[in-house]
């Protein structure tokens, strides 16, 4: 069995067993399992490439995991748990230590304030601005004006959108290559969209956020190398907090001119 192949689902799964933190070996066997349903450590080694004294290591690691269960025979036999089940479990414990990571951070108090931030910062990769974005829009308390490209709406950001709408935030989003006007099927909340004179065809801007009017965002998406997927193209953002923070003065004139205030 070669694990070199990145279009195999075997190598793939290789790759995500070891992402979760299991050792090379037990990722290894492990997916050997799944493709015999059950078999000795001669077995596995022989399709593996795992040494067979190592696969004993290796199933004990797996054991730990609650990934396969182990028949009493002479030699031992081994079978992989199902692909269902393998899912669920690492979705719990990653579930888990994520809700833990998070309300261990919540619990840390930051050594300076973060309603005035000095300076521009930066974040590079398109899900991380998303996420940047997503982060902004639910700190939201007033208003939110976003003028977006449409491949740049993401489910997780017109999802924040509609939240904010919902506890009362004033929404308003204008699409850069998109009618906001007619809405964004059942991404957008209802009569949040708007039309800028400003045509935006040839611009690599992305997207431009102001929050509360002290909180902005500004991207341009750029040639990428796809290690941020879809990953032919990219995308750069600048975000700056506070009254006085230049960023969110330069932008909050933008957004007076782009609504013609």
């Amino acid at each position: 069995m070669s694990f070199n192949n990145s279009d195999d689902p075997r190598s793939t799964a290789v790759d995500q067993l070891e992402a979760f933190g299991l050792s090379t070996y037990a990722a290894r066997t492990f997916v050997a399992l799944a493709g015999l349903g059950e078999g000795t450590a001669k077995d596995v080694s022989a399709l593996a490439e795992v040494p067979r004294t190592r696969v004993y290591d290796a199933t004990a690691e797996l054991r730990e995991h609650g990934l396969v269960d182990v028949q009493q025979s002479t030699p031992k036999r081994f079978t992989a748990v199902s692909a269902e089940t393998t899912g669920r479990r690492f979705r719990r414990e990653y579930t888990h230590r994520a809700d833990a990571l998070t309300e261990a951070l919540d619990g840390i108090e930051p050594v300076t304030p973060n309603a005035e931030q000095r300076g521009v910062w930066t974040v590079t990769g398109r899900e991380m601005v998303s996420d940047r974005v997503v982060e902004f829009v639910d700190g939201a308390s007033e208003e939110v004006v976003l003028v977006t490209l449409d491949a740049l709406l993401t489910d997780d950001v017109a999802s924040a959108l509609r939240s904010a709408t919902d506890r009362g935030v004033a929404v308003r989003v204008c699409g850069m290559d998109f009618s906001a006007t007619e809405g964004s099927g059942d991404r957008l909340p209802d009569g949040c969209g708007f039309e800028s004179s400003r045509t935006w065809s040839g611009v690599p801007a992305g997207r431009l956020l102001m929050v509360d009017r002290s909180r902005t965002l500004a991207s341009v998406v750029v040639d990428g190398d796809g290690e941020h997927p879809p990953g032919e193209r990219d995308e750069t953002a600048i975000w700056g907090a506070g009254d006085n923070n230049s960023l969110v003065v330069v932008l909050k004139a933008m957004f007076a001119w782009l609504n013609g205030e």
